[in-house]
């Protein structure tokens, strides 16, 4: 974060705590193109254990474990159904059509949720060499463009699509969220899914990194896509030790975070009526629509700036707010407070 700046643009702006650099520069290393720096694979290790899958691999990005999971289970020329707003379609640069051959189609659903009735109509059966085939669906889970929001059909689609025999995506950059919130593992999401990821630079404060994990053979052709791709690691246990020192420590923290984030939604809800729904807000993630305030998001944004808050906007008229480690709750109150007056001025 900036210093003397309240900086709620996003949950990947944290920086390392004293505790987890002491993490990173005591980590063991080696090449992990060998496979051989024992950080990373206890990392990937420790990672596909809590998830309830066979195997991991440490990526740079969570774009990248988005990629190499998508590709694993459709193939060139396929397509993967998702939510219109959905981090894969709108905030990966097209990379899957790009770097993958992959097409998508989409549903939308209020705040981003899955909608069983949509997907159903969208699904494509083989039909011959004439149409696009649906090779699986992805969901966000939690929803980033969505409010932070939870998929509360998720078991009912992995139902459908196991019945149906098509493999599901999971995008959990944000799960950990999802499992504080709820009280369920993140096992019990993720081991539903044929191929999942999970930030640990978010919520969790590490500097950098995600994990795909999945399938042993998936993952070790996810390996092999990674380093065609040109992100094989060297000696990444400085970083993976990061992730380690998140995993055992952060989570259970983000719970202040979503209780911080619902304090910002009854603020500005209070000062913009309408904007917000409080009791909608499920984690760490505030979008307040301004379309009835007369002031744009760029102003907002602008004017926020210059009271030393720092915010983002998602859309025309959407403004959002993200909680995270390294703002406290009287930051976020200030935060909710400076908006406020800006809103209302």
């Amino acid at each position: 974060m900036i210093s003397g700046v309240i900086d709620l643009r996003s949950d990947t702006v944290t920086r390392p705590s004293a505790e987890m650099l002491a993490a990173m520069t005591s980590a063991p290393v080696g090449d992990d193109v060998y496979g051989e720096d024992p950080t990373v694979n206890l990392l990937e290790e420790r990672v596909a254990d809590l998830l309830g899958h066979e195997a991991g691999l440490f990526t740079v990005t969570g774009s990248l474990a988005n990629i190499l999971g998508v590709r694993a289970l459709v193939p060139r020329g396929g397509e993967v159904l998702c939510e219109a707003s959905a981090h894969i379609v709108r905030a990966e640069l097209g990379s899957h059509a790009a770097a993958s051959g992959v097409t998508t189609r989409t549903w939308t659903g209020p705040s981003g949720q899955i909608d069983l009735e949509q997907i159903r109509a969208l699904i494509a059966p083989d039909l011959g060499p004439y149409f696009v085939i649906t090779a699986a669906v992805s969901v966000e889970n939690t929803h980033n463009f969505g409010g932070g929001s939870i998929q509360h059909e998720y078991d009912a689609l992995a139902d459908e699509l196991e019945a149906r025999g098509l493999p599901l995506h999971l995008d959990g950059a944000r799960l950990w969220n999802a499992a504080v919130a709820t009280g369920r593992t993140v096992a019990s999401y993720a081991s539903r899914a044929a191929a999942a990821s999970v930030c640990l630079s978010k919520g969790l404060g590490a500097p950098v990194g995600s994990v795909l994990v999945g399938p042993t053979e998936l993952i070790r052709e996810a390996r092999v896509w990674r380093k065609r791709l040109g992100a094989g690691w060297r000696q990444a246990g400085v970083l993976a030790a990061a992730g380690l020192y998140a995993v055992e420590h952060n989570i259970e923290r983000l719970a202040e975070d979503h209780a911080n984030a619902r304090a910002i939604a009854s603020v500005l809800a209070d000062a913009a009526p309408g904007s917000v729904k409080p009791d909608q807000v499920e984690t760490n993630i505030v979008v307040a629509d301004l379309a009835a305030t007369g002031k744009s998001v760029a102003q907002v944004v602008e004017a926020a700036r210059d009271s030393g808050v720092l915010v983002g906007g998602v859309g025309a008229t959407q403004l959002r707010i993200v909680t995270h480690l390294d703002a406290s709750a009287a930051d976020c109150r200030t935060a909710a407070e400076t908006l406020a007056r800006i809103l209302t001025g």
